[in-house]
Parts: C-alpha cells; sequence; structure tokens
C-alpha cells in the first residue's frame, strides 16, 4: 500500500500546505481521501493525475476537504472521463445536488455516483474500510484501511479514536494547533499524547496543520513524547509512506 499525502494543511492553506486530501493506492486500486484546494494540483505533481482518481471518499463536509470536488468532476469530463464515485458520511448526496444546482451545466455530464456511509464495515474501490464517529464541529467519520492506515479525519483526540486506530502501521491524525492555541474541535499536542498514551501504532503523522504551528514543530513533539512513546513525525505534502 502506499499513501501520498496531496494536502497537510487547513482552511488556511500555504505555499506549502495545500488543504486535506490522502491518495491510498495498491495493486491498481486508488482513492482520495478528501479533496480539499489544490488537491487537483497535487495529483498532477504526484503523477496520478485527475484522470487516475475515480473514486472520493469524504471524511466530512467542510469547504476544505471538498472545495475541489466539483472542479474534479469538471476536469475528469474535460480528459473524458466517464464516472466519479463519491462516497462519504450522511449528506454527502445533498452536497453534490446543491453543487450542480449552482453549476447547472455540470449536471450529467458524467456520470456520478454518490454513497453514504456511516460507522462500520464497508468497500470503496476495493479497500475494506471500517469508519469511526470522530469528536468535531460536523458529523466526520475516521478511516481505517485493515491494519495497515489510519486517518482521523478532523477531530478532537479522545481515547476512542485512539482505540479505533490502535494496531495501524500508519496513522494520520489532526494536530491542527500547538499547545498555546485554546481550541476545541481538534487536538492540541498535548491532548494528542495524552489520547495516544500506551497505544501500539507503528507511526503517527500529524497533519491537518495550521500556519500556527510553523516554528513550533519541536515543542509539538516533545509535548506528544511527553506521553507518547511511539514514533510521530510532520506530514509533508507529496510525501509518500509504503505501507507492507
Amino acid at each position: 500500500m502506499r499513501v501520498t499525502f496531496l494536502g497537510t494543511g487547513s482552511a488556511l492553506p500555504t505555499g506549502e500546505r495545500f488543504q486535506s486530501g490522502i491518495l491510498v493506492q495498491e495493486d491498481g486500486r486508488t482513492v482520495l481521501i478528501d479533496c480539499g484546494a489544490g488537491a487537483l494540483q497535487r495529483l498532477q505533481q504526484s503523477g496520478v493525475g485527475y484522470e487516475g482518481v475515480s473514486t472520493v471518499l469524504l471524511t466530512h463536509h467542510h469547504l476544505d476537504h471538498v472545495s475541489d470536488l466539483l472542479p474534479l468532476v469538471k476536469a475528469r469530463w474535460l480528459a473524458g472521463e466517464d464516472h466519479l464515485e463519491v462516497v462519504g458520511p450522511q449528506g454527502t448526496k445533498a452536497l453534490l445536488d446543491d453543487l450542480l444546482a449552482v453549476h447547472e451545466y455540470m449536471q450529467d455530464k458524467i456520470d456520478l455516483r454518490v454513497r453514504e456511509v456511516v460507522p462500520g464495515e464497508f468497500s470503496v474501490a476495493g479497500f475494506d474500510v471500517s469508519a469511526y464517529e470522530t469528536r468535531h464541529s460536523l458529523p466526520c467519520l475516521a478511516y481505517r484501511f485493515d491494519d495497515r492506515f489510519t486517518f482521523s479525519g478532523d477531530s478532537e483526540a479522545f481515547a476512542g479514536l485512539a482505540n479505533f486506530a490502535e494496531g495501524s502501521a500508519i496513522l494520520a491524525h489532526d494536530c491542527s494547533f500547538p499547545d498555546d492555541v485554546d481550541v476545541s474541535n481538534h487536538p492540541t499536542p498535548d491532548s494528542l499524547g495524552r489520547a495516544l498514551a500506551g497505544r501500539e501504532i507503528g507511526r503517527v503523522y500529524l497533519t491537518h496543520l495550521y500556519p500556527h504551528t510553523e516554528g513550533h514543530h519541536e515543542e509539538m513533539l516533545e509535548s506528544i513524547g511527553s506521553h507518547y512513546d511511539g514514533d510521530v513525525r510532520f506530514a509533508e505534502d507529496l510525501q509518500t509512506i509504503s505501507i507492507e
């Protein structure tokens, strides 16, 4: 399995970090998790391209996770691709219907298949996936691909989500702000370290990083490390990880 971080940023993207998007690939199967602003550019830079993505799996419907969704539909249409599947939590069909109602000329350009999922197990793009509800300001799902890769989506850090991720080779977890920012719906390093303490996870990558985290990486790692002794690193845009 190959996991590529297309966007490791937030609702305040920077020149180095675009908005949320993660590419999961294995044996000819490909799924894009979230599709925030810049996802199409990063897909091209990754060598996969929008032609290579026929399934999108959404964690939730905040703008920084879906803003390139309709541009992806249009790009695939113009590139001669005939379909796109969008899978996500309840409300995903209404989201696509509303987008297409605003941009009427895009209706029926491609075969757009929309499927809504709830916490539990399901299959997407040939992958067996488990979903777990996170703690965020909108309904949001974390996703686990077998015992190999777990993505938290947007969420506060809490024991239930840490339990869901335990045993994963790789966990990509929201860590939006350093400890000195008073925030809800996202974790700080201290809260994340406390939630992960004692869990067995191969490696943790921090993502969904607001500009506030720049210049604070070392202290953030130290804060997490005061509770959790596992391997923790910052994810970077276009970084690819191979998972055996």
